[in-house]
């Protein structure tokens, strides 16, 4: 998390709490400065490109999904974007009422919804795009072309080992079991 302590503070704090424990340090940091930086570049862009077209990062990403795919069923488009369907409905609902993209039935199957962008978001996506780019690269800035080619490679090993080996992951960890559903925020009341 972004915050008032520095990257290398917190290093330092997490070596000092966890020095005596046997755990792989290095990989421990691949994964906590994997977090460090999506936080800050999200909250950087969110603060900047985004807030100037009135855009969530969440709404951006669902954008983009549209953009690059075309028209597209919902929950596709959830599962390209990283969220739930849950989620992608409140979100679309807003950039419907934006007039941003429209919803339609699936010709074949009625049950389906098809996200796809208005004018009016192709339109949005080809201003705001150049301006995106241009912080991705000042967010990149102290790495040099190579580095960036390298730490995208990198980056996209990791989402590869994820995408072909949790799933047999989680299972074995749980002794076979699915995982629990995920809970909201909310308890029964008592």
């Amino acid at each position: 998390m972004t915050g008032q302590r520095s990257i290398t503070e917190t290093e330092k704090l997490v070596q000092g709490r966890l020095g005596g424990i046997a755990i792989r340090h290095e990989q421990m940091a691949v994964v906590a400065n994997i977090h460090r930086a999506a936080a800050a570049v999200r909250q950087h862009l969110e603060n900047s490109v985004l807030r100037d077209v009135d855009l969530t990062w969440t709404g951006f990403v669902v954008l983009w999904v549209i953009w690059i795919w075309g028209e597209s069923e919902s929950r596709q488009v959830a599962e390209e974007a990283g969220i739930s369907k849950g989620t992608l409905t409140g979100v679309s609902r807003t950039l419907v009422s934006r007039g941003l993209i429209a919803r339609s039935e699936h010709a074949g199957d009625r049950r389906l919804v098809l996200l796809g962008l208005t004018p009016r978001g192709e339109e949005l996506m080809r201003r705001v795009f150049p301006d995106f780019n241009a912080e991705e690269a000042f967010v990149a800035e102290r790495l040099t072309p190579e580095e960036c080619l390298t730490t995208a490679d990198a980056l996209r090993r990791i989402v590869r080992q994820v995408e072909e080996h949790g799933e047999e992951r989680r299972l074995r960890l749980l002794g076979g079991a699915r995982p629990a559903p995920r809970r909201s925020g909310r308890r029964p009341k008592a």
